[in-house]
């Protein structure tokens, strides 16, 4: 039942005009408001870059300073990388340093020099000439008495680099994904789509202009895949490959000039199952079509190692090739492992590599053979371990891909290609 009673007056309230303008004028300050500190914060700086040669005097140049994937290489660069972050977060400096990179070593008469490049972030108004000289003399006052190395501080000079000198240096060195200054056939199941240049070593085997196993650049002329790619076709003329994230349509294709299988392979064992090709024409390094890096003959990988497989194959045994690359992250599983009874019972010899886990579903697949089994280390430095070669199906529990060991034929592609 209704209860009447006392009714009050509704409030007055503004003119719906007057609160649209005044929320309009509200948005219009906050719009101004938020650019302002967008520009400032963001537009108002700018990245620059420098390199400098480092001269170290008390470490002696040896070949292994040349191969990137060396123990010898790889902590003499963290040694400089970390001198330098600690040099530079000790100085007035601390806030605009960003990071180092060692590009190369090269003898030098007292030792070794590197060559580092080096990125800050200004304000766009600064000087670059006042910018260079404080970032030199910060580094010739601090170098000499900065860590374990010695340095002669007197040997260093620093020169700007644009983004175009970067990226070209980027370029020319194996393994590198992206520039870290600017940011029978066989078989990848249970893995995801790779974006363009994300492994820009990868590249489509084809015959007859038909995608028919993967490879995986090593120099500008020469890539690695399987020998058992070739077992029913090893005419060159009949072959090409392809480079970029897709094979319909491909990306840039060069014919092949030679395809040299190893002289001791023989279908139907996996042992020996690798080959090299070369190119008809050198291709042209590019952000998204470079080389890997190459093992030494030594480094073991050992268990759950994680490493990335990837190309073209199907995601199902029997299915069809994938138009766009994929890519599936794998551990190493050691060779007793492999070789257990619940496995491959013996089969698998020194010169394979197996990877997956255990519980199976992500995997290679038809359509991957030759293609690369990669790893990274701490400086994203990414080293060929393995070319995909055999396996039970694709993703089977206790059935791992298994991969033709890199290390285990260093010599014979060094023999073969001069790599």
């Amino acid at each position: 039942m209704y209860r009447p009673g006392w009714v009050s007056q509704p409030p007055r309230s503004l003119n719906p005009w007057t609160v649209a303008l005044l929320v309009g004028v509200t948005v219009i300050i906050l719009a101004v408001v938020i650019g302002l500190l967008v520009y400032f914060l963001a537009f108002g700086q700018r990245l620059f870059y420098y390199q400098g040669t480092i001269q170290i005097t008390n470490v002696q140049y040896t070949p292994q300073l040349q191969v990137p994937t060396s123990p010898q290489y790889r902590d003499l660069c963290k040694n400089i990388e970390n001198m330098i972050e600690d040099i530079f977060n000790r100085s007035e400096l601390r806030n605009q340093f960003i990071m180092s990179h060692v590009a190369r070593f090269r003898p030098s008469s007292r030792g070794v020099d590197a060559d580092v490049m080096m990125k800050f972030r200004f304000r766009s108004n600064n000087n670059r000439a006042s910018i260079r000289s404080t970032v030199e003399r910060i580094l010739v006052d601090r170098l000499g008495t900065s860590g374990t190395l010695q340095i002669n501080p007197l040997s260093t000079e620093i020169t700007p680099l644009t983004n175009e000198e970067i990226e070209n240096i980027f370029i020319r060195a194996c393994g590198m994904r992206s520039n870290p200054m600017t940011s029978s056939g066989d078989r990848v199941m249970g893995g995801s789509l790779a974006q363009e240049g994300s492994w820009p070593w990868q590249a489509s085997l084809q015959l007859r202009n038909v995608h028919h196993c993967g490879a995986v650049l090593i120099s500008n002329t020469w890539l690695l895949t399987a020998a058992h790619c070739f077992r029913e076709n090893s005419d060159p003329r009949q072959w090409s490959v392809t480079f970029g994230n897709s094979i319909r349509p491909p990306g840039r294709r060069i014919g092949v000039q030679r395809i040299l299988i190893h002289r001791n392979y023989r279908y139907p064992r996996h042992d020996f199952d690798i080959a090299a090709v070369q190119l008809s024409s050198g291709v042209t390094f590019t952000r998204n079509i470079h080389r890997v890096c190459l093992p030494g003959s030594s480094p073991q990988y050992p268990p759950r190692t994680m490493a990335y497989v990837t190309g073209w194959g199907s995601t199902m045994p029997g299915g069809p090739t994938q138009p766009r690359l994929r890519q599936a992250e794998v551990e190493v599983i050691s060779n007793d492992v492999c070789n257990s009874t619940s496995a491959y019972d013996g089969a698998i010899t020194e010169g394979m590599l197996c990877a997956g886990y255990p519980r199976g579903g992500v995997d290679a697949c038809q359509g991957d053979s030759g293609g690369p089994l990669v790893t990274g280390d701490s400086r994203q430095i990414w080293t060929l371990i393995g070319l995909v070669s055999w396996g039970y199906e694709c993703g089977v529990p206790d059935k791992p891909g298994v991969y033709t060991r890199v290390t285990a034929y260093r010599d014979w592609i060094r023999e073969q290609t001069g790599v």
